[in-house]
């Protein structure tokens, strides 16, 4: 065999193979995606009920000793926002969830309508306008929805 034969078969090689490597390429990346979504979750609190937090609050644990390193948020709405008052029977555990990455946010249409401000909730939570729009565009963006 000469150079140019060589270099051709180098070229048919190459044209075969790279449908091949960008296959592979894909498949990673959608790995990588579901990786990344399958592992976020948002979980919908409306009651007012101390032993319902606390369920949620066990759950949320449940869910990270499961499945290690797990992005959770937990959305209060209405009757819900009991949990994130600073005052709350759940106070304590809702701040060591915040300390260990979960993100608590409250409905602001609700907090509106009970006339409770900022001030009445416990530090550092999220706030958005409306909560059930919240969780519409967390599974939008793949997040798993829970109302336990």
């Amino acid at each position: 065999m000469n150079l140019k034969h060589f270099a051709v078969l180098g070229l048919v090689t190459l044209f075969l193979l790279a449908p091949v490597a960008a296959r592979a390429a894909d498949t990673a990346v959608v790995a990588d995606k579901a990786a990344a979504t399958r592992n976020r979750v948002v979980f919908q609190v409306n009651e007012d009920d101390s032993r319902k937090w606390n369920t949620v609050l066990a759950n949320i644990n449940n869910v990270q000793e499961e499945l290690g390193r797990v992005e959770v948020t937990v959305v209060a709405i209405g009757p819900g926002l009991g949990m994130l008052n600073a005052d709350a029977l759940t106070a304590n555990k809702v701040q060591d969830a915040m300390s260990a990455g979960v993100r608590f946010v409250a409905c602001g249409n609700s907090m509106q309508a009970q006339h409770l401000t900022k001030d009445d909730m416990i530090d550092g939570i999220a706030y958005a306008k409306a909560g059930y729009v919240e969780i519409m565009r967390l599974q939008q963006q793949g997040w798993t929805y829970l109302r336990p």
